[in-house]
């Protein structure tokens, strides 16, 4: 299959006339994106006072048992003190306990103080006698709204400080972890930014050779952030948005926009090199550059469009998170950029120009063509390899020991673990629509004394609407084994009433259920729609299909090298995290789901530039190596760009955050390197005009529907048909 280039055909259009547009009226844009910056940090920021943290897919038996749990009481144990560090029989402990105690019955939402002084529980002692717990009641909030959750946790904490001589005080328990998690997720954001940012503008100062150039994508990120947080408000006002959401809007915003502005600003100095006007340059920088972002931002949306299919609030706010960011990324790209670059056309300079045989990467595109099949069975094998270890994943939620030993709440955590046998773990609760008093509620949880695993059973007072709940406390902490069988043996042996299990450890049962029985749908339609949106860039069937094999098994690599660092503990030192065993829950979804968007972003990068190239001339093999020496450079800066980013948030302390950073930093290293530069070229060369193969149906739908790239200036002041290596007169810029 040859084909013929038609200038004519592609040289124009709507992203064309836009680009023109924004260079020409410059001023009215910049003010408009100034005006979305300043109300999307006014306005938009306020949605940290929106976020909820939503219990989860209310079609779970966990979810369907907490409702009911919470609703019939009034108020909910959330918060554990522990006075460490005096016997627990001195006179004046217990004195200073107990007028601790009638002081934190007068603040505000505490509702019930429970001491092992007022009621002898020996559960509330610990095994060797130097401390005790009290357990406290606070209302509930709505939704665990992170505000109220923090005034409840600092107003206790300062109720409590200093109340104990000779003793240590520290407050934790499930609403402390969740106050001190969201704390530190904060801080390690502000610092990420602070990191990130500095050094990401003294990159692009080396990657543009100047200052001003250098600004453009960080505007574009900083305009990226400001505007996706306002429409981030907007969706609060629809469904539940998490705390997480904002991460991604930061992390990602700043991804994006960086790669945008870095693959639009590349081609503008491209066209200002032939000669090309500035608004010239930036009709012909959006005709071709733009195309290729709204493909990759299309490509990148159907990766977060498969987030919503699991069902999970957690996951929505992502999605919605991502999603939003990915617009803003798109219109800042195609708007702003061309706009800052009119503004600052004569300081853009120009790019060297050298042919394929000359530039690195139109070299090594050579090298790999040589001996395509020892490279395609070489770095398939590595990241076979490297995926190996996620077989051996072991998955968690929530657990306190993902927060650093320096955080309060971790450290009430650990003690607990060490000295209190029956509070060292959260319950899994058995709610029924029974009375506590009922005979039948007492018989049962009797029955679950004997089982395997049971550290402790008793059964709550105080719930209404005729509702009981039975506390059966797991040995070891609740992401263990032993709380998650416990979970299924309850499940299996029910009480004689209805019934539901509850409680943390059945909360994760339920999320693993939710994600691998949808887990196969997200992915299919993730496939799906990127198959769709590569043929229509590309007008093949084999390229889609390639692209997202080679995208899953890079993809493998990262999460088995998540695995290698984080549970198995690899790195800890280096990267600054203790260790206990597993990884997040969460992360291995959202970092396939991110790192398949950004690797998209490359591909599509690399794509449209050897698509473009074939469209002239014809020749498959030439096509690979000039697109490749005409992207590599701009994919591997973006790249580094990106990795310096995602490494900026890896130094924070919240496990989750540093997980997330770290793994997305690994694929794109990976795919910027072994899939762009040597699986892409190695396959597309085996394949050859098979490439572009495609039946006859779709042929003509293609033609008919597809977005056709435009060639670049220089590309239409050069024969169709030139050799790689030796024609150098007319050869792309590197």
């Amino acid at each position: 299959m040859t084909a013929k280039s038609d200038p004519e055909r592609t040289s124009g259009g709507i992203l064309a006339a836009l680009g023109a547009w924004s260079c020409r009226r410059r001023r009215r844009i910049l003010v408009a994106w100034a005006f979305l910056f300043v109300v999307g940090i006014g306005v938009g920021g306020q949605v940290f006072t929106h976020l909820s943290n939503s219990n989860g897919s209310a079609s779970t038996e966990s979810i369907k048992g907490l409702n009911l749990w919470e609703d019939a009481a009034q108020s909910k144990l959330g918060v554990v003190a522990i006075v460490d560090g005096s016997p627990v029989g001195n006179p004046r402990t217990r004195a200073a306990v107990l007028a601790a105690k009638d002081k934190l019955l007068r603040v505000r939402d505490v509702t019930r103080v429970t001491t092992w002084y007022d009621t002898g529980d020996p559960r509330l002692r610990s095994t060797d006698g130097q401390a005790s717990l009290m357990l406290i009641n606070v209302k509930q909030a709505k939704s665990d709204d992170p505000a109220t959750v923090t005034r409840q946790v600092d107003d206790i904490r300062n109720a409590l400080n200093g109340s104990v001589r000779g003793a240590t005080v520290k407050v934790g328990g499930d609403l402390a972890i969740q106050r001190d998690a969201n704390e530190q997720m904060s801080t390690d954001l502000y610092m990420g930014e602070a990191i990130a940012l500095p050094i990401l503008l003294i990159a692009l100062a080396f990657v543009f050779r100047g200052v001003r150039v250098a600004f453009i994508p960080v505007l574009g990120a900083l305009a990226t952030i400001a505007g996706a947080m306002l429409l981030l408000l907007g969706t609060t006002y629809l469904f539940d948005v998490g705390g997480y959401a904002i991460d991604v809007v930061i992390l990602f915003g700043i991804a994006l926009a960086v790669d945008y502005s870095l693959l639009v600003v590349n081609r503008f100095r491209e066209e200002r090199t032939v000669g090309a006007g500035a608004e010239e340059a930036a009709a012909r920088s959006l005709a071709a550059a733009g195309r290729t972002i709204t493909f990759s931002a299309l490509t990148v949306i159907a990766s977060l469009a498969g987030l919503f299919v699991f069902g999970e609030p957690l996951f929505t706010s992502l999605a919605a998170g991502g999603i939003v960011t990915v617009l803003i990324a798109l219109l800042a790209g195609l708007t702003l950029v061309p706009a800052l670059l009119g503004h600052w056309a004569d300081r853009t300079g120009q790019m060297p120009r050298r042919g394929a045989g000359e530039g690195f990467f139109g070299r090594l595109a050579q090298r790999v063509q040589k001996r395509p099949i020892v490279v395609v069975v070489g770095a398939t094998v590595m990241l076979l390899a490297a995926a190996v270890p996620f077989l051996s994943a072991n998955l968690s939620n929530g657990d306190p020991r993902a927060l650093p030993t320096s955080i309060e709440s971790r450290q009430v955590a650990d003690r607990l673990l060490t000295g209190f046998p029956a509070k060292q773990s959260d319950p899994v609760v058995v709610v029924g629509h029974r009375p506590a008093t009922d005979p039948q509620v007492a018989a049962y949880a009797d029955s679950l004394r004997t089982l395997a695993g049971v550290a402790d059973v008793s059964i709550e007072t105080g719930l209404r609407n005729n509702v009981s709940a039975i506390d059966v406390v797991p040995q070891g902490s609740v992401e263990s084994k032993v709380a998650q069988n416990l979970v299924a043996t309850l499940r299996d042996h029910r009480p004689g009433y209805s019934s539901y299990v509850t409680g943390l450890a059945a909360y994760l049962v339920d999320f693993k259920h939710q994600l691998s029985s949808r887990l196969p749908y997200a992915l299919g339609l993730i496939a799906l729609v990127t198959f769709v949106l590569l043929f229509l860039m590309t007008g093949s069937v084999l390229v889609p299909v390639k692209a997202l094999a080679m995208n899953t098994v890079s993809l493998g690599a990262t999460l088995g090298a998540l695995v290698w660092i984080f549970q198995d503990g690899h790195l800890s030192g280096l990267l600054g995290f203790d260790s206990y065993g597993t990884i997040e829950l969460w992360v291995p979804i959202v970092v396939f789901v991110f790192a398949f968007g950004l690797s998209m972003d490359y591909e599509v990068f690399l794509l449209s530039r050897i698509k473009e190239r074939y469209d002239e001339s014809g020749d498959s093999n030439h096509a690979v190596a000039i697109g490749l020496q005409r992207s590599g450079r701009i994919i591997t800066s973006a790249a580094a760009l990106v990795l310096i980013v995602f490494l900026g948030f890896a130094v924070g302390k919240s496990l989750g955050i540093k997980e997330m950073g770290v793994a997305l930093a690994i694929a794109v290293f990976v795919d910027a390197t072994i899939v762009r530069c040597l699986l892409v070229p190695a396959t597309m060369t085996l394949l050859g005009t098979a490439n572009w193969w495609a039946p006859a149906p779709l042929r003509r739908l293609h033609a008919r529907f597809a977005m056709h790239e435009t060639p670049s200036a220089d590309d239409l002041r050069v024969p169709a048909q030139r050799d790689p290596v030796t024609h150098n007169a007319g050869s792309p810029p590197d």
